[in-house]
């Protein structure tokens, strides 16, 4: 442990080097004329189209009917609308015809600032606040830019502006993830505020996770912060340390934000509406907030102001940690995690060169995790299996809608078949003729040093396809690297150091449940967003590793360790 404790000198340096990096960005400046947000007039359009489109599933009559009314609308105020229409397949409801609905108001500069609003719902209630009061909030802004059917003379902003009504909000963000693919105004685009509920009761969110471990740019953050406590009286909620380290790690990030970050545009959302989805019923007029509905308007429209009046608008996407008003750089947190890896590799491999030194029997070891290994291969196996059968999603490449199929409840015909073909796997493994050796203090010893070898390897796998998925890793690392020093102790003790190594999935699988009203259905969804993609092929991969040497650890902690017999002459 001396060299792990030599070896930590280099972490409090990397610690260190973190805090010093810690910035305080300002917000840009606040724009020089107060907003002009009509709170009742936002109201009004709310109820209009929440009481005449209640139902707005995508692909239906319905919602064609929702996106002409938006049209009508704008059209009022001499606005024009391009329409963008596709088929692609919605999570639940298979293959839609779905419609982007973008009007544009020209700048003097091409850089664009695009807000966005997403008018479809589930059809389980009206979408009174999720989406329909983002969608009135959508068009309340817009008017700010008529050409006709006002007396005041129309602004001609810096930058051009684009207001988009998009589709399949509530399926996945299926149509802002067509924007980023297909749009041409996608690469010039250069800031996007998305409204996502803004008349509900609960307590106002900027959501700022995205897909490719990317995050909204400090000025962005601090400006949105600003300008909503202005409004507000009161700071908006923003996501806690762990929730932004699971979704660094992952990676994974929920709402239209999401893929406009995973394409290096800068995002962030404004949002009262629970990710998880209304319950049927829930999100009826009743539980529309006219005042916070107004409230929120009037900051957006501030924070597109202070955007457009901005010259240069920050565009960087790198990964960053909020803390209140203050930003930790992601490389410096990367470093950390980095170099929180070498007391552990140093252990490792020092007690493997001693095991070699007293010449420890180290092949039967290693032909146990092998045997675990393809154990965990076949798991995989079974699920990508699952996914072919339909039990869990495999397009598109985005976080699946939680309140959707197949994720909305367990599979309990994927699982009765799991279930069956586990326990065919264990009883052929009962059923083999395999004579077990009688294990020595010294064995073990030995089998210690090839998971914790093989450890580091996973470890080094997980730094290359991001070191923010070390999170996860670290906790087995180090709580799993005692446990040969804690063969004298009671049982318990023994126990509660293995548990401490599924800390970091555990957590993982916490924030999601919490953050998507989850609840028992959260490794269901932690294993789409693999299915999907959404977490990298790669890693999933180690993931299969790692559930190989825990149960290598496993072993060895509940005293079941026992060497194969065909291993030793080998």
């Amino acid at each position: 442990m001396r060299l792990v404790r030599n070896l930590g000198t280099l972490v409090v340096a990397a610690l260190l080097l973190v805090v010093v990096t810690v910035a305080r960005p300002g917000p840009l400046p606040a724009p020089a004329l107060p907003p002009a947000f009509d709170g009742a007039t936002a109201t009004g359009l709310t109820v209009e189209f929440a009481t005449n489109h209640a139902s707005r599933v995508p692909g239906t009559l319905e919602a064609d009917r929702a996106a002409d009314w938006f049209t009508e609308k704008l059209a009022l105020y001499g606005l024009e609308v391009e329409e963008d229409v596709w088929r692609e397949d919605v999570p639940g409801l298979g293959g839609r015809q779905l419609r982007n609905l973008a009007s544009v108001v020209e700048g003097t500069l091409e850089e664009t600032i695009v807000v966005v609003a997403h008018r479809d719902n589930s059809g389980r209630g009206a979408g009174a606040n999720d989406n329909a009061s983002g969608t009135a909030a959508l068009v309340e802004l817009a008017r700010a830019y008529a050409t006709a059917g006002t007396t005041a003379s129309s602004r001609t902003p810096l930058h051009t502006l684009v207001f988009l009504s998009s589709d399949a909000g509530a399926y996945g963000s299926l149509g802002i993830a067509r924007f980023v693919a297909r749009s041409p105004l996608a690469p010039r685009t250069v800031a996007v505020v998305a409204l996502d509920g803004l008349a509900g009761k609960t307590p106002v969110r900027l959501e700022l996770a995205g897909l490719g471990r990317r995050s909204p740019p400090p000025a962005l953050v601090r400006t949105a912060a600003a300008r909503t406590a202005a409004e507000l009286g009161a700071d908006a909620l923003q996501p806690g340390l762990l929730t932004q380290l699971v979704a660094l790690g992952l990676p994974f990030g929920y709402g239209e934000q999401a893929p406009l970050l995973g394409a290096r545009i800068p995002a962030i959302r404004l949002t009262t509406s629970a990710d998880g989805g209304a319950p049927a019923g829930a999100d009826e007029l009743e539980g529309v907030d006219s005042q916070r509905l107004e409230q929120l308007g009037r900051a957006a429209e501030s924070l597109l102001a202070s955007l457009d009046t901005a010259v240069e608008i920050p565009s960087g996407t790198a990964a960053t940690l909020y803390l209140g008003d203050r930003a930790v750089r992601g490389w410096a947190l990367q470093l950390l995690l980095l170099v929180a890896v070498l007391p552990f590799a140093g252990a490792a491999f020092d007690l493997l060169s001693r095991c070699r030194r007293r010449r420890l029997p180290l092949r039967p070891a290693w032909w146990a995790l092998r045997r675990r290994t393809g154990l965990s291969i076949l798991l995989l196996v079974a699920v990508a299996l699952a996914a072919l059968a339909g039990a869990f999603p495999r397009t598109p490449e985005l976080p699946p809608p939680p309140d959707e199929p197949p994720v909305d409840s367990w599979p309990v015909v994927a699982i009765a078949v799991a279930a069956v073909c586990a326990l065919l796997v264990w009883l052929r493994g009962r059923a083999r003729p395999s004579a077990r050796a009688a294990v020595t203090a010294e064995s073990e010893l030995a089998a210690h040093a090839v998971a914790y070898v093989a450890l580091t390897g996973i470890a080094a796998g997980v730094a290359l396809v991001s070191p923010f998925g070390l999170v996860f890793v670290l906790p087995s690392l180090y709580a799993w690297l005692v446990l040969p020093q804690l063969r004298r102790s009671p049982a318990w003790v023994t126990d509660v150091a293995f548990g401490l190594g599924f800390l970091g999935p555990v957590l993982a699988l916490v924030v999601l449940a919490e953050q998507l009203e989850l609840g028992a259905r959260a490794p269901l969804y932690a294993v789409s967003l693999m299915t999907t993609g959404v977490v990298p092929w790669a890693s999933t991969v180690l993931l299969a590793g790692w559930l190989a040497v825990a149960g290598l650890v496993g072993t060895l902690a509940a005293g079941c360790y026992a060497e194969p017999a065909v291993s030793r002459g080998r």
